[in-house]
């Protein structure tokens, strides 16, 4: 039986506007107290290695979180601006992506300041920083997609003029590897805040009431999840 169902499906979409926002401000905040540039990230890592896993970690798991938030807002707009909604979403998620192998490396050069030390870290990143791979011709996405987006999202009238705007600080976010907090960071994951959180709250609020059914699915699902998740990480 066909239904009118639009992935990821309205209470997922409004989680992730709720909070991968506050995820991704919060890893900001956490790492604002360190210098910018990755020789200084890296010797934070090594001094203070617990608050800059957590810093990261948001981060990433706000970054991740994200997509689905960004997939349903690009369906809601597209539904009067196709053209608009797929420019800006495709490449709102090829940043998310772009930043999410960024994270993989960061976690490496972590790994290797608790093995090796922030000296030899900082001499193999600043030697390989220019290394050519396939999303450094795709750079450009991180940040201009979020401008694409947010015009999307105010032409369509997904958004008001104060989200779009918000969304829209999103593209003053400092990309690449090791990248630590400026003040147009906390202005643009503030901004996402702005713009999605409320989005995702009013979304929560207006969506019918679970079935029995979703709810007993939910509980014997998280367990099971819970159990795998456990299992992936033995390695």
């Amino acid at each position: 039986m066909e239904t009118d169902h639009v992935f990821p499906g309205r209470r997922i979409a409004a989680v992730s506007m709720i909070l991968a926002p506050l995820l991704l401000l919060t890893g900001t905040l956490l790492r604002a107290r360190f210098n910018f540039f990755f020789p200084d990230q890296l010797k934070a890592m090594s001094e203070h290695p617990a608050l800059m896993t957590a810093a990261y970690t948001c981060f990433l798991a706000g970054n991740v979180l994200l997509f689905p938030a960004i997939v349903a807002l690009a369906t809601k707009i597209g539904r009067t601006k196709p053209a608009l909604a797929a420019w800006g979403g495709l490449f709102v998620l090829l940043g998310l992506f772009e930043r999410t192998f960024h994270a993989g490396i960061d976690q490496a050069a972590q790994g290797l300041v608790e093995r090796r030390g922030a000296g030899l870290a900082e001499s193999v990143v600043s030697e390989s920083y220019q290394d050519l791979h396939l999303f450094s011709f795709l750079s450009f996405t991180i940040m201009f997609g979020w401008y694409v987006l947010a015009f999307a999202a105010y032409r369509a009238k997904a958004l008001g003029v104060a989200g779009s705007i918000g969304m829209a600080t999103m593209g003053f976010l400092p990309l690449g590897v090791l990248k630590g907090t400026e003040i147009v960071s906390i202005i643009g994951t503030a901004g996402l805040c702005l713009a999605l959180v409320p989005a995702g709250v009013r979304a929560l609020l207006e969506s019918p009431k679970p079935s029995r059914r979703t709810v007993l699915l939910a509980a014997i699902a998280v367990p099971v999840l819970g159990g795998l998740a456990f299992a992936s990480a033995l390695g």
